[in-house]
């Protein structure tokens, strides 16, 4: 799809990355997050949607 067509959503970082496992801080990172409270946008894409899903624990999703 083209990328105008996709809605972008905005990820942010609620909680801090201490004492979680190695993989879940590279997912984190690779959204673009570094710091608690940090919000990045991307595009809703199932690659994006997918990192999220796998740290639903440490991010919260605002569609725009």
């Amino acid at each position: 799809m083209a990328k105008d067509k996709l809605q972008k959503v905005s990820i942010k970082l609620k909680k801090s990355l201490i004492g979680v496992p190695d993989k879940q801080i590279k997912v984190v990172r690779a959204l673009g997050l570094k710091k608690t409270n940090d919000v990045v946008e991307h595009f809703n894409s199932a690659t994006i949607m997918g990192m999220v899903n796998k740290v639903p624990h440490l991010v919260e999703v605002v569609s725009q």
